[in-house]
């Protein structure tokens, strides 16, 4: 059971923390329990009825009203808002819900009926891509456990990993062209990579998938034995700005006379100097136009 903050649920919820206390004083809806010290901290069924509180709110449901549901209520009336994927906040929220549960069944149900009704790839870019950077966030404030953050992104992993089995049993190349996809040093974060793997072999590249902390050294002898027509790379893990910018010269530096992909919640948050070869990813369109000009 972790323990949570007030701030810890502004964060993680969206509500004011002030909310939050005149929630409780108000309705009951969460009672803090307090430490010797007499401060006030929350637990993981707490967090979870305020993420559940917040979707109904701002779904047009009354205060007055959510804090009249048992918990049975309340999770029914969310899991019909889940069933519109109009509302991707909806979907996020849920899937948070799902990652403080460690709830495989509620994240698949999530995930199954959005991909129904929007597509693979845009399930992927309007929820999980969001989601993911949410909860980076708080991953790297401190606010959520790395447990929780592990669990939900090797469920992620394994749809993308599926998806590109899937895809390699027709994968038919349209030419010769090679694009080299890895994470440079001290990344671990697999998923974007995957999913813009992905989208290279639909698109019939042929993709030389290196995964997760490559050196830039091993990134040359790679190359050296199989010719590349561009990289893909991605920035998550925290840095500072000048090291994120030595660290993009180097790569574009190393392998001259190729364009390199960028992505990720940094190169978003950070907003970088860029090298001038090097070209930001923000969509799989925009990915797509870039390939049909290699």
């Amino acid at each position: 059971m972790a323990f949570y903050s007030i701030k810890d649920l502004e964060k993680i919820s969206g509500i004011k923390a002030h909310t939050i206390r005149i929630w409780e004083r108000r309705y009951n809806l969460i009672e803090p329990e307090r430490t010797a010290t007499n401060i006030r901290y929350y637990n993981d069924d707490d967090l979870k009825r305020i993420l559940n509180v917040s979707i109904l709110n701002q779904n047009g449901y009354k205060i007055s009203k959510i804090a009249q549901m048992n918990e049975a209520q309340l999770r029914e009336r969310v899991i019909d808002l889940c069933l519109d994927t109009r509302n991707t906040d909806v979907q996020i929220e849920s899937l948070l819900v799902s990652m403080l549960e460690m709830d495989e069944g509620k994240f698949t149900n999530v995930l199954t009926n959005s991909i129904i009704k929007l597509g693979f790839e845009s399930t992927v870019e309007t929820i999980l891509f969001p989601f993911l950077d949410r909860i980076g966030i708080l991953w790297q404030a401190g606010t959520i456990n790395p447990a929780q953050e592990h669990f939900i992104s090797n469920l992620i992993r394994q749809k993308l990993i599926v998806a590109i089995d899937n895809e390699m049993q027709n994968f038919i190349p349209k030419g010769d062209k090679n694009i080299v996809f890895f994470l440079p040093e001290n990344e671990l974060h697999e998923i974007g990579l995957l999913f813009y793997s992905l989208i290279a072999r639909k698109e019939g590249y042929n993709v030389v998938y290196l995964g997760a902390s490559v050196p830039t050294e091993d990134l040359k002898v790679v190359v050296d034995v199989r010719k590349a027509d561009a990289l893909f790379t991605s920035f998550v893990a925290a840095r500072k700005q000048e090291e994120l910018e030595l660290l993009m010269s180097e790569i574009a530096g190393s392998i001259p006379d190729i364009p390199v992909y960028i992505m990720g919640l940094q190169i978003k948050e950070m907003q970088p100097k860029i090298p001038s070869r090097c070209q930001i990813i923000t969509s799989s369109k925009d990915f797509k136009n870039l390939l049909n000009q290699l």
